[in-house]
């Protein structure tokens, strides 16, 4: 079963059955997992309400007026934390504001993540990627993708791909060759980090680089290389 969900969400799963004396962690697993499917995520999670939450209690008797033994208020408890609200120790990053249009000259990068806001992840079994908007000025996370659906499809590499292929690069700690080929197929360049760190001081290096770009990032970006334009210069006075 806990490969069927997250850490976050099984750390969720836990502090939910916290707030229902007599219900254990793995038997709340089991109720929720008939109830949403699997995987659990914890977009699935996140949209479980009060009364939701008493039909999953309720199992078999959810049409006998939910007689679950909790009253509203605890039943209110539980779902709190499935929601994500107040759980201390929880590894998501939360999400800087943005919105389309608010970094100009920007590229957005996917990092393999597994941990926090870190890169620490291979590309084919990394939990999550998470998504960031980079400019020469500012750096923001505007998503975090889990991973567990994708790896749901008959081929996880080309999936995975799809799930960042809105992305300029992928920030990854390693790659095979095979499914680096998709991610470039995707339209997304990859770029392999051994080091694991806070993802943030991985990518400041890539925003210095925005200046001016090198070759192999202009074109990642869709631009002309700033240290190509003295020969693309030339080559137009020649043509002259």
């Amino acid at each position: 079963m806990s490969e069927s969900m997250t850490r976050e969400a099984a750390l969720r799963i836990a502090l939910a059955a916290r707030e229902l004396p007599g219900i254990e962690p793995q038997a709340l697993v089991l109720a929720l997992a008939r109830k949403l499917d699997l995987p659990l995520t914890e977009t699935k999670l996140a949209a479980v309400s009060v009364e939701d939450l008493c039909e999953v209690l309720a199992g078999d008797h959810a049409d006998q007026s939910c007689a679950v033994g909790f009253d509203n208020e605890r039943l209110k408890a539980a779902v709190r934390p499935l929601w994500g609200i107040g759980v201390a120790g929880s590894e998501l990053p939360a999400l800087d504001a943005y919105a389309e249009g608010d970094l100009p000259g920007s590229i957005r990068v996917a990092v393999s993540s597994n941990s926090s806001e870190n890169l620490d992840g291979h590309f084919g079994s990394c939990e999550r990627f998470l998504v960031y908007q980079v400019s020469p000025t500012a750096l923001r996370l505007i998503d975090r993708r889990p991973t567990l659906a994708a790896d749901q499809a008959e081929d996880r590499n080309v999936a995975r791909s799809a799930l960042i292929g809105d992305c300029d690069l992928v920030y990854v700690q390693s790659i095979g060759g095979p499914a680096a080929a998709k991610v470039v197929r995707a339209g997304v360049h990859p770029v392999k980090i051994p080091r694991a760190g806070p993802a943030r001081e991985m990518l400041a290096g890539l925003q210095q680089s925005l200046v001016r770009p090198p070759p192999w990032l202009a074109k990642a970006m869709g631009v002309p290389a700033a240290s190509l334009a003295q020969y693309v210069e030339a080559a137009e006075a020649e043509d002259a």
